[in-house]
């Protein structure tokens, strides 16, 4: 995934998942897309994309439609929660954020967090870690991630009631 074509989905995250072209998607939610994050210094960091690319903050969605979006990230966290705590003795916890700062489409953030973490950063959100952290080759997401994705999708699956 390392060619400019390749790597074109990532200028249009949730039209690239509608059209199935999204290689980081996990799983289908029910207003949107959970996907692995491009970074994984924090091993099973995930995002919830909503499905609609128009829809700026949660209170553009309806009601009912803002409760199911709140819902996919209870379940994409609790997802992540089971896969890193089984992948990892020193997971600790998930931190669940709607930020929208940067991207102009909602989203949520799933972090799993870990003891091993450096003392200077384990009690502060992510986003004061480090900035080389968010861009060194040795965090992108890659094939060696293929275990922690597919854990994370198989807790969905069984969680949704549509795995083994």
């Amino acid at each position: 995934m390392s060619s400019d074509t390749s790597m074109a989905w990532k200028s249009d995250r949730i039209g690239s998942a509608l059209r199935g072209e999204n290689p980081s998607v996990l799983r289908r939610m029910t207003t949107g897309f959970a996907v692995i994050g491009d970074v994984q210094f924090l091993p099973g960091y995930c995002v919830l994309l909503v499905d609609d690319p128009g829809v700026q903050r949660l209170s553009d969605l309806s009601k009912e439609r803002r409760l199911q979006f709140l819902s996919d990230m209870d379940q994409l966290g609790e997802a992540v929660e089971r896969a890193c705590r089984r992948v990892d003795p020193a997971f600790r916890r998930v931190n669940l954020e709607i930020l929208g700062n940067t991207d102009a489409f909602l989203h949520a953030h799933v972090w799993p967090r870990y003891e091993w973490e450096p003392s200077d950063v384990v009690g502060v959100p992510v986003w004061l870690y480090p900035r080389e952290r968010w861009s060194d080759d040795r965090f992108a997401l890659g094939p060696q991630h293929d275990a922690i994705r597919a854990s994370i999708g198989a807790e969905l699956d069984r969680m949704r009631g549509s795995g083994p």
